[in-house]
């Protein structure tokens, strides 16, 4: 395993040439505690993964790259109803399926100290999670979660997104001055912006516009950098204020993110298809992976870059798994609903460019004894191993 030296020095390589305000952020957020570091080094994980291991003996799957406990959430569909899914494909790839698999049992075991869950208990929503990831794909349907099937702090979340207003989001990350809406530069969700990319996403919105059915819906109010997650902090990404239905209260926020690559590319052992862009590659998984796509999902191009654009996700769709009170049965319904959105994305995206087909999938979950304990070894030392690098982290300077 990596020394202290070689941990920091990889992290550092990876994330040269990011956004400095950014990037300070996020070596901020990492040192918080072995879950953030987790979420901010997905590239230390697939670095680490043994190339000659038997559980790449997987059926291929178009997996998200990055599953852990956080990169679920609700969402608002094109179709404007509510899900819960899969919702962060900057990584994603073709690959083994136990790659998403283990990363995600990893998240869960390094999450449990931020939880106040214990190692028993921690191993018991493993279970959990593999015991309905096998089930869902031996009954070889592709379902989803909505409000109506979901339950508890899954069900919770939804009821609470088709009961928020979308004004309050709004009013919660813009101000009015002068009768004229303004984003709030607080420098936790939005930082200022320079005049060159502030004149770069003007010119390619009003291009954007122009080829859209209503263009004035597209009209650009303000713009700003903004701040979200922890692995993509740095890259360049902007918020969006745009006209939407009419101002001030029928605007819209738009995110547009720019998609360097997958942190996986390098270690990949199947064969990808040849995408458009990075872009491309992230909007085309998503579309195969998930039973809705969001609102305003696309892929576009500024200049050589290719970034993708959607509707702002707020902060509160994402599960805050804290608030799970000391009921060990709230995080069990969470880990049953995720294990079977897992499978379902598997069998949802079967067959496509080079996945596996659904006879494959039920196949791999009849033989789950042969690779199930395995997979759970894996994520239990390999937890450990973050945690220790973690602290490396935590102990050297890091410079920018």
């Amino acid at each position: 395993m990596p020394t202290q030296r070689n941990v920091v020095e990889r992290i550092v390589n990876f994330n040269q040439r990011r956004d400095p305000d950014r990037l300070t952020l996020k070596y901020h957020e990492m040192r918080a505690d072995a879950f953030a570091f987790l979420r901010g080094t997905s590239h230390l994980f697939y670095q680490d993964w043994p190339a000659d291991s038997p559980l790449n003996d997987a059926p291929p799957a178009w997996i998200c790259g990055d599953l852990h406990l956080e990169n679920f959430g609700s969402f608002k569909g094109d179709n404007r109803l509510t899900y819960f899914d899969i919702n962060d494909f900057d990584e994603a790839v073709l690959a083994p399926a136990t790659w998403d698999l283990s990363r995600f049992i990893t998240s869960v075991l390094v999450g449990a100290k931020t939880l106040d869950v214990n190692q028993s208990e921690a191993i018991a929503l493993c279970h959990c999670f593999l015991d309905n990831y096998i089930t869902a794909l031996q009954d070889g349907k592709a379902r989803w979660l909505e409000r109506d099937t979901a339950k508890g702090m899954i069900k919770n979340l939804l009821a609470d997104l088709k009961k928020r207003e979308r004004q309050q989001f709004l009013d919660s990350r813009t101000e009015i001055k002068d009768d004229k809406r303004i984003l709030k530069l607080d420098g936790k969700r939005a930082l200022s912006i320079n005049e060159n990319d502030r004149k770069k996403v003007l010119k390619f919105m009003k291009a954007f516009a122009a080829l859209q059915p209503k263009p004035k819906f597209f009209k650009v109010l303000d713009v700003a950098r903004r701040i979200a997650g922890i692995g993509s902090l740095g890259i360049e990404r902007y918020i969006i204020l745009v006209e939407g239905l009419g101002s001030p209260h029928g605007n819209y926020l738009l995110d547009l993110k720019y998609q360097p690559g997958s942190a996986l590319a390098p270690y990949l052992t199947l064969p990808q298809p040849e995408w458009n862009s990075e872009a491309d590659r992230v909007i085309i998984i998503q579309h195969h992976v998930q039973a809705i796509s969001p609102a305003f999902l696309n892929a576009v191009q500024i200049g050589h870059r290719s970034y993708v654009m959607r509707e702002l996700l707020p902060d509160s769709d994402r599960l805050h798994l804290e608030s799970w009170n000391g009921k060990l049965r709230r995080l069990e319904k969470v880990m049953l609903a995720m294990g079977k959105v897992v499978a379902w994305a598997h069998l949802r995206s079967g067959g496509r460019q080079g996945s596996a087909i659904t006879d494959d999938w039920i196949a791999f979950a009849d033989r789950s004894n042969d690779w199930r304990n395995p997979l759970l070894e894996y994520g239990i030392n390999y937890a450990e191993q973050v945690v220790t690098d973690w602290k490396a982290f935590c102990d050297s300077p890091v410079t920018i």
